[in-house]
């Protein structure tokens, strides 16, 4: 019987806004599990490091369900490349945690490999079994990565290897990560499992296009939205020069195309991909019709989605995609890389389109073929609602607490 849980979240906490700084889809997943599985009677303690020396040391969320903020450094924000040398002081303030607490946990879950390194001395001190999800790999984002980004680090390539070693479990989002783990990792397939992340379809539903516009004082001419962290990976300054070469190519008839960015800049690179996002725009005479709104909460995210007419995410790679399955919750088609886990949250040609290359003017003829067709949009939409269904908190939940009894057993 599973009773508590200790997740370990160093470098980033599942308080944050999605979107800024290193916070995204892992900080969506932490907190949305969190909050499913305490929902089930299972105690969740998430540690992470203190990014602020205002926070509290413990922040309770729910019922059943704390974030912990251990001391690592001082109290401010970091990249993730500048945290590598508290990894220790941050695994001993865990461990003194724990003691201190006399909290008994059954296993302990880790997610990225800084907290993986967390995880096993955790695991070796009080004898309990580990999981852990990458939500990254550095040698996938190494083969995929564009003339402009830096290669992972050794030290993180190294580390990744030997926390696969050190887990019990390894939690892969997609077939294609566990795939990816048994190629470039060497990674022994029956301690390898496959658990995707979900969709709460509370907040991202169909509804009304039009509506959602008018909620959000949009017009009506066709909408292309990019979602996520601003950084090369990513691909956000692609999607703008995706969206000034579909611009360029379309009829009058169809109005004045216009663009939201939604999302902050991220890693060491954040500020440089902005300003070659920003630049496409001014070039093209688009910066009019090119917004950079920043993060929003999650409610007023998913009518950005339900009003606009395509999705665009030209990432190099993916774990899984999270804007891809909310997007299409929402009822709004996507067009991505076909990279990653991308292939297997979009139904290629049924509820999105896959790009093959990284050339904008394929993602704007496919975005292009989107919105000037509304019969091959409506379709594409009712498919990715369909599509979306695949993905709950509650199957993923389901999911991992059959994993969670298995490593225990």
């Amino acid at each position: 019987m599973i009773e508590r849980v200790a997740f370990i979240a160093m470098h980033t906490s599942p308080l944050l806004q999605p979107g800024t700084g290193d916070a995204g889809g892992m900080n969506i997943y932490l907190d949305r599990l969190a909050r499913k599985l305490a929902s089930r009677g299972i105690e969740i303690t998430t540690f992470t490091r203190r990014a602020d020396g205002d926070v509290d040391a413990v922040v309770p969320v729910v019922d059943g369900y704390k974030v912990v903020h251990i001391d690592a450094g001082e109290p401010v924000p970091l990249r993730i490349g500048e945290m590598k040398h508290l990894v220790g002081d941050f695994s001993d303030g865990v461990v003194e945690w724990i003691r201190a607490n006399d909290v008994d946990f059954d296993l302990v879950h880790t997610h990225y490999w800084l907290s993986g390194i967390a995880g096993m001395r955790v695991k070796r001190e009080f004898g309990i079994p580990m999981a852990n999800s990458f939500h990254t790999l550095g040698k996938v984002k190494d083969r995929m990565r564009s003339a402009s980004e830096k290669p992972s680090s050794a030290v993180r390539l190294e580390r990744e290897q030997e926390v696969i070693r050190g887990s019990d479990c390894v939690i892969a989002s997609t077939p294609y990560e566990f795939d990816d783990l048994l190629a470039h990792y060497g990674a022994s397939p029956e301690r390898l499992c496959v658990s995707p992340p979900g969709v709460d379809h509370d907040v991202f539903r169909p509804g009304d296009r039009w509506l959602a516009r008018e909620r959000l004082g949009l017009s009506g001419d066709p909408m292309v939205l990019y979602a996520g962290r601003i950084q090369p990976h990513k691909g956000t300054a692609l999607a703008v020069e995706a969206f000034t070469v579909m611009e360029a190519s379309m009829d009058d008839e169809f109005g004045n195309p216009f663009m939201y960015v939604i999302g902050g800049a991220s890693g060491d690179q954040g500020r440089e991909e902005m300003q070659r996002a920003t630049d496409h725009a001014e070039r093209a005479g688009l910066s009019d019709r090119v917004t950079f709104l920043g993060p929003v909460p999650h409610a007023i995210l998913a009518d950005y989605y339900r009003a606009a007419d395509v999705v665009i995410i030209p990432s190099r790679s993916e774990s899984f995609g999270l804007v891809a399955a909310e997007a299409q919750a929402c009822g709004t088609p996507v067009v991505a890389a076909n990279t990653g886990g991308l292939p297997y949250v979009i139904k290629p040609s049924e509820s999105g389109l896959l790009v093959e290359d990284h050339d904008p003017r394929t993602y704007a003829r496919a975005m292009q073929a989107i919105v000037e067709h509304h019969r091959f949009a409506d379709r594409l939409g009712e498919a990715a609602v369909e599509q979306a269904k695949r993905f709950s908190w509650s199957a993923t939940a389901d999911r991992l607490m059959e994993l969670y009894q298995g490593i225990v057993a």
